[in-house]
């Protein structure tokens, strides 16, 4: 079962847990998944259908560039990653 890292902004939605196994063979399937485990977290994660910009997702530490449709498989790590605020200047 791929396994999900939960950001630190994210972990109150999981009660602290930082690492969890979810089912499913696309990012809209775990994330459907983590959202019934753990409610509220998936509208954190989507806008509109679909990952929201502000998120990267890596899996298996490449960047996904599919949104909800990438592909996960049995043994994947998937890290939600949110986008650093701030800037230059």
């Amino acid at each position: 079962m791929p396994t999900v890292v939960i950001p630190a902004l994210l972990r109150k939605f999981t009660g602290g847990i930082e690492r969890v196994d979810v089912p499913g063979k696309s990012i809209r399937e775990l994330v459907r998944n983590l959202g019934e485990q753990f409610p509220g977290i998936d509208q954190q994660l989507l806008q509109d259908g679909d990952i929201r910009p502000s998120i990267a997702v890596s899996i298996d530490g490449e960047i996904a560039t599919g949104g909800v449709l990438d592909t996960v498989n049995e043994n994947s790590e998937v890290h939600f990653i949110p986008a650093l605020g701030g800037g230059c200047g």
